[in-house]
């Protein structure tokens, strides 16, 4: 072999070796491929392969294919997942503390929850995984939830006497749904649609991709904009994972974590729009709570805040204020 040729052949080699990854790593996201959450958990993969040069690759499996997200967290403990974008209900189970973020008309706006996250408190919250096998990377969007109904529209506490709300398998929604007067009715996702359409349900609630893309609109077409609930999600890796990387290789990580989250924020509220202006053209009548009914409903739900979050209320009266000092300016 003459020498020119082993030289091509040792530089071809050497370049197959610096394109093998140090770690092939799995991320696990239940939502669709074109869903907001999704793209995020792309973006992010895309970033880290960016910035460790391909040395670490991170494949993304949306759909749900390595399970429900209770199961995901559960796998994420051990390291049988090494990354996954999970909701704050299932996670609530192994951090309790993440319950004072579930609670009820916690927030006047999305400016008042972003404001909160990305500060001391939000910090505080990311801090408190110690123990859970879990590392918390960023924050993501998934908007507010809002009532919506078949027979009427919901425009006061009083509307919401006797109806029976579809909820999650959820004790902290199912109370909510009780104290403002109306009847829970914990039904599987999928069984929504049917459930509206033949009286089972009088209503139910969710954002407004969710509301459109399962065409929930075509059956109740009374949509509130109540905003009980605006519950961020959270980017997690594996702790088992995590003390396999290097601190340089963390900190890509991290970084690349909350590029993603900015990422998808701005991915959620376009297809929020589009989703909103979509209903809107089909007919469905959208209602706006005053200020005045607005605080009814607030007041209704206030006895769980003691139930649920008695050992945080400083964290929850240190939120409000960051809601009142906003409405102030």
């Amino acid at each position: 072999m003459c020498i020119a040729t082993a030289c091509h052949s040792r530089t071809e080699r050497e370049k197959a070796q610096a394109n093998v990854p140090e770690f092939v790593l799995t991320y696990a996201e239940n939502q669709a491929e074109d869903y907001p959450t999704t793209q995020g958990a792309y973006k992010f993969a895309e970033l880290v392969y960016e910035r460790t040069g391909g040395k670490i690759e991170i494949q993304v499996n949306a759909g749900g294919v390595l399970g429900d997200e209770k199961t995901v967290i559960e796998q994420l403990q051990f390291g049988g997942v090494d990354f996954a974008r999970v909701s704050l209900s299932p996670l609530a189970e192994f951090v309790p503390k993440l319950n004072v973020l579930q609670m009820p008309y916690l927030y006047t706006s999305r400016e008042h929850m972003w404001k909160v996250l990305e500060g001391s408190i939000g910090d505080d919250f990311m801090n408190s995984f110690g123990g859970s096998n879990l590392v918390a990377l960023s924050w993501y969007d998934a908007g507010a939830r809002n009532f919506y109904s078949a027979a009427k529209p919901i425009e006061s506490l009083e509307d919401m006497k006797g109806l029976n709300i579809r909820v999650q398998e959820s004790e902290l929604m199912m109370d909510t749904i009780e104290a403002l007067g109306a009847t829970p009715v914990p039904t599987a996702f999928g069984e929504v649609y049917s459930g509206l359409q033949t009286g089972k349900i009088d209503g139910a609630e969710n954002n407004w991709p969710s509301y459109e893309s399962t065409r929930h609109y075509e059956v109740a077409k009374y949509y509130t904009l109540d905003e009980h609930t605006r519950v961020p999600e959270l980017q997690l890796a594996a702790q088992p994972t995590w003390d396999k990387l290097s601190p340089e290789y963390r900190c890509i990580i991290k970084e690349c974590a909350l590029e993603s989250a900015k990422y998808e924020r701005q991915l959620w509220a376009a297809r929020e729009k589009i989703s909103e202006n979509f209903v809107r053209n089909a007919g469905c009548v959208v209602t706006e709570l005053t200020p005045g009914e607005k605080a009814r409903f607030q007041e209704a739900v206030a006895p769980m805040y003691e139930k649920y979050c008695s050992d945080y209320v400083d964290i929850i009266n240190a939120i409000m204020e960051a809601g009142k000092a906003m409405s102030a300016h």
